[in-house]
């Protein structure tokens, strides 16, 4: 009965159309009221569920990446990868991608990745007639690589309900991050080769690529020091946000000039509204993850996994099923502090590595960005072509059904995901 009145509230309030994060939070307050949980902690509660320090780091990276936004250092990646692959069968679709791995590198967010690349590449690809809703819907799929690949909103917050170490999540997910996008590059190749998509007039000279590879570099090299200042021990993740803070202000004021006052405050203001939107679902997510474990709720879900699965490969492969799904309704924040509290004591049961596990998890997350009703990488997208939702998302389903393949083969290959982190000795399984 509790858990139906706790996932029934939630349920009801999301077909309602209420906001996931009042959902949630109501949904764990009504049930803290109802069962005489106290609700003289909920205040406590909220407070406790974001004074964390890792959690810091969440709106310096987002600022970060407004920052870089804003002085257009996604351009400048992008115009280096368009005459990288000149003409070749969806050689924009391919830099777009490629574009998308580098961002991801800088912003750590989805959303945020599809509209600072979005605005530079899809029209790039309209004018060579790509159809829209197939350009929109491959910025939108990539852009989900910008929370495996590392620094990542969803490793941090993930590290933080887990206890696993953000530095070693960041280092896992590099090569599977690569790996999925080299699964969509494919997708996209096939279907551009299909309809006669190709790239820019021509490939360019080496004079041009080298001097394009000039005018990238501060914006390539962004990355390399944000992480490898995480890497070398010199910083903590978050540390190493704030640090990137002051380097994406650097450059786009001092290197690019391309950064003005007007563009310093409106970063400021989009990093001051999404950081908010993040710590509010963060807080209300917290308040229900304590309810579902005081209420016994976890323990009756995860016994009753442990019943089906009987292997921890099933384990996994249910994992990813019920992730994907439930990304189709709910967003990546709310997901790790609904399912992870329940999943923990079936790993531990399994003796499933969480550091292994985290990277298929935020894998099958980056997946339930593109995947209709709630998809938000997709409007995004459809909303910088003047779109609608179901158009863009008829044209993503290659993407969906080629990263779901990159995830199977994820989960029987864990030495792919530790790989990076345990030669490194920043982990030991």
């Amino acid at each position: 009965m509790q858990v139906l009145v706790l996932f029934g509230i939630f349920a009801l309030f999301l077909l309602i159309g209420v906001p996931i994060g009042t959902s949630v939070g109501f949904a764990a307050v009504f049930a803290i009221w109802k069962y005489g949980l106290g609700v003289t902690m909920v205040s406590r509660n909220f407070a406790s569920g974001i004074a964390k320090f890792p959690l810091i780091a969440i709106p310096f990276f987002v600022l970060a990446g407004t920052l870089m936004e804003k002085a257009r250092l996604a351009e400048k990646i992008a115009n280096l990868a368009k005459i990288i692959v000149g003409r070749a069968a969806g050689g924009l679709a391919i830099a777009g991608i490629i574009t998308c791995l580098f961002w991801g590198a800088v912003s750590g967010s989805g959303p945020a990745t599809t509209a600072a690349v979005g605005l530079t590449l899809i029209p790039a690809m309209i004018s060579q007639r790509y159809d829209k809703n197939f350009s929109a819907a491959t910025i939108a799929a990539a852009s989900g690589l910008a929370i495996i690949i590392p620094p990542s909103i969803a490793f941090i917050v993930y590290g933080n309900v887990t206890g696993v170490s953000v530095g070693a999540l960041f280092l896992g997910g590099i090569i599977p991050g690569i790996f999925i996008g080299l699964t969509l590059m494919v997708a996209a190749y096939f279907i551009s080769k299909k309809r006669g998509f190709r790239g820019i007039e021509r490939r360019g000279t080496v004079k041009e690529i080298l001097i394009a590879t000039k005018d990238a570099f501060w914006a390539l090299l962004a990355p390399v020091i944000i992480l490898g200042g995480i890497y070398t021990g010199i910083a903590t993740p978050t540390e190493a946000a704030v640090f990137a803070v002051f380097y994406s202000i650097f450059v786009g004021i001092f290197i690019y000039k391309t950064l003005n006052l007007k563009g310093l405050y409106e970063a400021l203001v989009g990093a001051v509204v999404t950081s908010s939107v993040v710590m509010f679902v963060v807080t209300f997510a917290t308040q229900f993850s304590i309810a579902s474990a005081t209420l016994g709720v976890i323990d009756k879900i995860a016994n009753a996994i442990i019943g089906i699965a009987k292997s921890p490969i099933a384990v996994i492969l249910l994992a990813d099923l019920a992730i994907v799904i439930a990304g189709m309704f709910l967003d990546a924040i709310s997901i790790t502090y609904v399912f992870m509290p329940i999943f923990m004591p079936i790993l531990a049961y399994y003796n499933i590595d969480l550091l292994f596990f985290g990277i298929i998890f935020v894998v099958a997350l980056a997946i339930g960005q593109i995947t209709p009703p709630v998809a938000v990488n997709l409007y995004v997208a459809a909303n910088l072509i003047k779109s609608t939702l179901d158009k863009v998302a008829s044209e993503v389903w290659i993407f969906v059904i080629a990263a779901i393949i990159g995830l199977i083969v994820l989960s029987f290959l864990p030495q792919v995901s530790l790989y990076l982190p345990v030669t490194s000795g920043l982990y030991i399984p």
